[in-house]
């Protein structure tokens, strides 16, 4: 298994490593374009976990403050040559460090129906059954207390 390096992505150049993880993983397999998969909360405000692969960018999650005590995280990708190694797990894991080092005690995610179980093994929960849409995805409001 590959010492993959985590990059807390404030910066600019830094953020330039989780928006190309989207691009391939999104725009390009899920066909997304990028206006849709690229919105208001790409910038300043937000923050990225990426995973290095020898400084080659392989996986990424984004999360932004929803409220003072929430934040919600999502654009979750892995490359799909790196997939099967728990690096979507691992780039969850290192974000709900970072959240809670930020103050922040409740993380909300909007799961595509057919991740719901991996969020679940992560500790997360339903909000409710209901099936909401993003893009083309059917998704389910999960959220964990930290």
């Amino acid at each position: 298994m590959n010492d993959f390096k985590v990059l807390r992505a404030e910066k600019t150049w830094q953020r330039a490593g989780a928006y190309s993880v989207r691009i391939q993983g999104m725009n390009r397999q899920h066909h997304i374009a990028l206006q849709d998969e690229f919105d208001e909360h790409d910038g300043d405000e937000s923050k990225y976990i990426v995973l290095l692969d020898d400084e080659y960018p392989v996986a990424t999650c984004r999360f932004y403050e929803l409220d003072n005590s929430t934040v919600l995280v999502g654009r979750v990708v892995v490359l799909p040559d790196y997939r099967g190694q728990h690096l979507g797990s691992r780039v969850i894991k290192e974000a709900e460090k970072w959240i809670k080092e930020l103050g922040y005690n409740q993380i909300r995610i909007d799961s595509r129906v057919e991740a719901v179980g991996f969020y679940e093994k992560l500790g997360y929960t339903r909000m409710d059954d209901e099936v909401i849409k993003s893009w083309s995805f059917d998704c389910k409001r999960m959220y964990k207390i930290l």
